[in-house]
């Protein structure tokens, strides 16, 4: 037999009642919710008008009818740029709406569904406010719904275990959002920054980063990512690392985002091809490992040792300043 949760949060008042019954009033078009759908999953260099409006099959007056019906209800607002963008309400309540579920319909072949279109918890809203201030000089409310959002969807995917899916997601959207402040030149750095990347995200990439960390400290900042990240840290090499007393209990597998390639000097792949991508003025390297993932204790231990001499050479290899690499 089907649980359903006995509460879903507090009752709407009266205000929040108007609001939501005016955003879903906007929705019952079909040309608003269309056009929602289209501009959360069309890059912000195609969204012309008369794009929009070639993409939807309807006159340019419907599409500024629709844009003004969206503004209106809160779903749609204007950035610095004069760009439309959704607002943080309609990434958090109504983005399920927003992806196509028939296979067999016909689509234009440059749009896709938005990754964070599923639903959400209300624990999300929560995280969204809580980011949003954090964050508030340097990103806006959009911006920081939409990373939380699809940081959410990126770790339900592959979750087993749902139970701290909300801690998780925001420290992966936090760690994501700080990586898109550094790449766009939003804050400035006193550190270089090191990304391990591997396939699971839950052995080689998880070692050498903690060894780092734990070299290194504050004077460099360390993220990891994995190609097809597994569900969970493999327990053998959590175990590997206690015995040198490296702290791994805290880490998960994330997947790769663009934001923390573009934020790294340096860029280290362990077995993940092609899969990460490249961006001029970071360093590369390809360290050659085997997966931990079936090992035993003892090979992995052979394993850790070695990533730890590469680790003592990458520190080295940085200079006793540990100054970020010139771009």
């Amino acid at each position: 037999m089907s649980t359903f949760p006995r509460t879903i949060g507090r009752p709407l008042d009266s205000e929040s009642a108007r609001v939501r019954a005016q955003q879903i009033s906007a929705l019952t078009d079909p040309v608003n919710l269309r056009l929602l759908s289209l501009i959360a999953a069309t890059p912000e260099s195609q969204r012309s008008p008369n794009w929009l409006a070639e993409a939807l099959s309807v006159p340019g007056a419907e599409v500024n009818r629709a844009f003004t019906d969206l503004t209106t209800a809160g779903l749609l607002t204007k950035d610095l740029r004069d760009q439309y963008q959704l607002t943080a309400d309609a990434w958090v309540r109504f983005g399920r709406l927003l992806a196509s579920s028939g296979a067999g319909e016909t689509e234009r072949s440059e749009v896709t569904a938005p990754i964070h279109a599923r639903a959400v918890p209300p624990v999300i809203s929560r995280i969204v406010d809580d980011l949003s201030y954090r964050f508030s000089s340097t990103f806006s409310r959009e911006t920081v719904a939409r990373y939380v959002t699809e940081s959410y969807s990126l770790l339900a995917d592959r979750a087993h275990i749902v139970r701290f899916l909300p801690s998780l997601t925001a420290k992966f959207a936090t760690d994501r959002l700080s990586a898109l402040a550094t790449a766009g030149g939003l804050v400035l750095r006193g550190t270089p920054e090191v990304l391990f990347v591997c396939v699971q995200n839950a052995g080689r990439s998880q070692m050498a980063a903690a060894i780092l960390r734990q070299l290194a400290g504050d004077s460099v900042h360390v993220r990891t990512a994995g190609s097809a990240p597994a569900a969970a840290v493999h327990p053998v090499v959590v175990e590997a690392l206690d015995e040198i007393g490296v702290p791994l209990a805290t880490e998960f597998p994330k997947p790769l985002t663009e934001e923390v390639v573009q934020a790294a000097d340096y860029v280290i792949t362990m077995g993940c091809g092609d899969a990460c991508p490249i961006y001029p003025g970071r360093r590369y390297m390809d360290w050659v490992l085997e997966d931990p993932g079936n090992k035993s204790l003892a090979e992995v231990r052979v394993m850790r040792d070695e990533i730890s001499a590469r680790v003592h050479a990458l520190l080295a290899d940085m200079g006793p300043t540990n100054q970020p690499a010139i771009r």
